[in-house]
């Protein structure tokens, strides 16, 4: 199969262009509101104190820290060097650049903001969010595979496709769709699932950090690092390496309350 190289405008009207990235933002932030509104109803939520409002103002928060967060990463993951050296091309977001991992961190920083607006526990407005979260990755990712970018690596797998993208004509994982099915279908399923009953404060965010990381780990296998770093230590790419901090963290959490229900 040969990637059919979608044109990047999804909507032409008149001068104003959209483009599929753009578009699959929308969508995502499109499902985050109307699953939340589900969220929210549950419950569990309702006792908590959450309403249909929360999910706007929190969403205008999180959309800031995405995009803010998101390319800051970037630049400080995975080109430091440049951006310190020119530090006004950190604005060119046009050209390309972010990263999930900033992204996450300024979500992070957006859900901080929100929960000490509405003088609430951190984790308590985090673990509402996360099984909302990873429907929106998988749009996310759809836009990766329309756009022709961040193609798998070579492989001799039936389902192979060559990316003109790439400049060769090698046969490569779709890596795209399979963070589409991993990270973001499968996992939205398991944590929305798993947030269904009442859990300890921290244990969905844990749920949603080990999920996350896992599924990305193993998903970089079968993705080409970025030319500019190739692999890094022990042979992983700077996605698995940024991977393990989210798992570790997400282990600890959940063993963590685990311990305190265990003595409680």
């Amino acid at each position: 199969m040969i990637h059919p190289e979608f044109n990047p405008v999804a909507i032409q009207l008149g001068p104003v262009a959209v483009h599929w990235y753009g578009l699959m933002y929308l969508l995502a932030f499109i499902q985050y509101l109307l699953l939340g509104r589900v969220r929210v109803d549950q419950a569990q939520m309702k006792s908590q104190g959450f309403v249909k409002e929360d999910l706007e103002d929190l969403l205008f928060y999180a959309v800031l820290g995405v995009i803010g967060g998101g390319r800051l990463g970037y630049c400080l993951f995975y080109l430091p060097s440049h951006y310190l050296a020119n530090p006004f091309d950190i604005f060119k977001v046009w050209q390309g650049g972010m990263s999930f991992h900033g992204g996450f961190l300024g979500v992070l920083v957006a859900i901080l903001w929100f929960s000490r607006k509405r003088k609430m526990p951190f984790f308590m407005v985090s673990d509402m969010v996360a099984p909302l979260v990873p429907f929106g990755l998988a749009f996310g990712r759809i836009g990766n595979f329309i756009n022709g970018e961040l193609w798998g690596r070579p492989t001799d797998v039936s389902w192979g496709m060559i990316f003109p993208q790439a400049g060769d004509e090698l046969i490569r994982h779709p890596s795209q769709l399979y963070e589409f099915a991993g990270e973001g279908i499968i996992l939205g399923i398991l944590l929305w699932l798993y947030s269904r009953h009442p859990r300890r404060l921290a244990q969905t965010s844990g749920a949603f950090m080990l999920g996350y990381g896992i599924f990305r780990f193993l998903a970089e296998f079968t993705r080409e690092p970025d030319r500019f770093l190739g692999t890094l230590s022990l042979g992983l790419s700077m996605g698995q390496w940024l991977s393990m901090p989210m798992i570790i963290l997400g282990v600890y959490l959940m063993m963590r309350v685990q311990k305190v229900s265990s003595s409680s």
